[in-house]
């Protein structure tokens, strides 16, 4: 096996001062250490754009990581499958997330949830994006699409933070750990029953849409339903949630591209776009090449796993001009291809296992971004502000607190 030592200047990626600052790893890991050897993560660290891209798009990069690292809290879910079978089992689910369905079915869902939510805060000159907005918005969108009871918002909040908190420990809590499993169970025993009895009562929910797939005499049992929903319910979740709040403090600090997007909005896709590159929400995603590879720095034998740094590779200087730069009118990056498979950054992957939620993610962060500027026309940040992210798994935002002046409500003749 070729070892690649830690190289002196890094932090540990795992290290609290990796944390507070990993771009600046980031840089140093690009230009002198491409490929690290990481032995407490037992995996191999790639940092360039060329290497991260490659284990997107070239077939001798598997997934087969994710049989430990997201079965043990989701169940089998398509991110694992291969060949015909994933083939299948995406031509299942995909059709609810392509533009057609989400204009005419599901975006009235998101209209009322972001309307929802900002109601709660119109007219108070104030909020934290972030907790009064962000980290309810995609979960409340999830829940609502899949007919569930949005009552249980606190539970699926819980669930959703657990599973998260599974796939981003990296140190192996074992307190972590349990409770990501604990939250297998609890998820499953809640939602079987309801794929059951939405069987034998179909709506027009996207529940009811997974139990009645069908593609050659295959469809998706309990099991794998249950699987898809919780693997939903995180990803979907975690990634909007990040954007929004991170695309919100990327324009806030840079007020004349906030007054653009404000001027015109249909420069939001770039600026959602732009925010994926510089601050994407999902910092690595791991891959395991099914032979050995050559890549920047040396070589990687069949079976290891590799952990690539979306987080530095969207930041390659051989990639894209000025990239510690925010910039919503880069010429690098398409906004008409930013949230499909040709995308130019690589914050939902590439590849067989492009997100299949990335059209939803655009949908959810269009609909937001229009909903908060009309209702905060001002918005500025507090005075208190003090940028700050958290998570190295994912990452966004601790608190993005806004002012702004409340719209006085027009008042009807009597």
């Amino acid at each position: 096996m070729t070892i690649v030592p830690d190289t002196p200047g890094i932090p540990d990626i795992v290290s609290a001062e990796f944390q507070a600052d990993p771009y600046s790893a980031y840089r140093i890991m690009r230009s002198e250490a491409p490929l690290i050897w990481h032995e407490p993560m037992q995996s191999y660290i790639v940092s360039r754009y060329e290497d991260v891209q490659r284990a997107f798009k070239d077939e001798v990069f598997t997934t087969a990581n994710y049989d430990w690292q997201l079965e043990p809290v989701h169940g089998r879910t398509i991110l694992q499958l291969g060949g015909r079978e994933h083939a299948v089992r995406r031509a299942l689910v995909a059709p609810a997330f392509r533009g057609s369905e989400l204009r005419e079915k599901f975006r009235p869902v998101i209209e009322r949830n972001a309307r929802e939510l900002i109601d709660g805060f119109r007219d108070t000159g104030s909020v934290d994006l972030v907790s009064e907005f962000a980290t309810h918005f995609p979960i409340n969108v999830i829940v609502d699409m899949l007919g569930l009871d949005k009552s249980d918002h606190d539970r699926f909040h819980k669930w959703y933070t657990s599973i998260i908190a599974f796939l981003g420990n990296l140190s192996q809590d074992p307190d972590v750990a349990a409770d990501g499993l604990r939250t297998r169970q609890e998820f499953a025993d809640y939602m079987v029953p309801v794929i059951r009895e939405r069987r034998q009562n179909l709506g027009d929910d996207l529940l009811s849409v997974l139990c009645q797939a069908e593609i050659d005499g295959t469809s998706m049992s309990d099991e794998d339903i249950k699987a898809f929903c919780s693997l939903l319910l995180a990803a979907g979740g975690e990634t909007t949630d990040k954007a929004i709040a991170a695309m919100f403090a990327n324009l806030l600090t840079h007020p004349d591209q906030l007054e653009a997007v404000r001027a015109d909005r249909s420069l939001i896709p770039k600026a959602f776009a732009e925010t994926l590159r510089y601050s994407p929400p999902v910092h690595m995603i791991m891959r395991q090449p099914s032979e050995d590879v050559t890549l920047s720095g040396g070589q990687v034998p069949a079976g290891s796993t590799v952990t690539c740094l979306i987080g530095a590779a969207n930041r390659d200087p051989e990639k894209y001009a000025n990239p510690d730069t925010f910039d919503v009118f880069r010429e690098e990056l398409d906004a008409s291809t930013a949230f499909t498979a040709a995308a130019g950054h690589l914050a939902f992957a590439l590849g067989r296992h492009f997100c299949v939620g990335a059209l939803l993610a655009e949908t959810e962060v269009e609909v937001a971004a229009n909903m908060l500027l009309d209702a905060m026309p001002d918005a500025r940040l507090a005075e208190d502000y003090v940028a700050e992210d958290q998570g190295v798994f994912t990452r966004g935002p601790s608190r993005v607190p806004m002012e702004f002046t409340p719209r006085t409500p027009v008042t009807e003749p009597v």
